[in-house]
């Protein structure tokens, strides 16, 4: 399945997910700059923090409570902010799209 990482100059990385990985370890797998992923998806770190393209908000579940705390603790926080290890890929999420923060990088 793809999935699209933008980085802070609006540069479109274009990467292969596996379904029931998240999509964090697909961004790393693809060494997307700015999702580092430091706890391994834990929720534990928030650095995997990324915007969510508006279109695919209704497709996610909604955070649970404690992706909702750490994500409060992100800087430059949005609507759309995710957490990426708590995005899990599935064939339904063909071509989501993300945006790494700025101040992720």
């Amino acid at each position: 399945m793809r999935v699209t990482f933008f980085d802070i100059n609006g540069a479109a990385q274009h990467v292969e997910g596996r379904a029931g990985e998240n999509a964090m370890e697909c961004a790393k797998r693809n060494a997307i700059d700015g999702i580092i992923g430091e706890c391994g998806g834990a929720m534990a770190c928030a650095t995997c923090h990324a915007y969510v393209d508006p279109r695919w908000i209704a497709r996610l579940d909604p955070p649970e409570h404690q992706e909702r705390d750490m994500i409060d603790g992100c800087i430059d926080v949005r609507p759309e902010s995710r957490l990426t290890c708590q995005v899990i890929l599935e064939d339904a999420l063909d071509g989501i799209v993300f945006t790494v923060p700025d101040s992720q990088v």
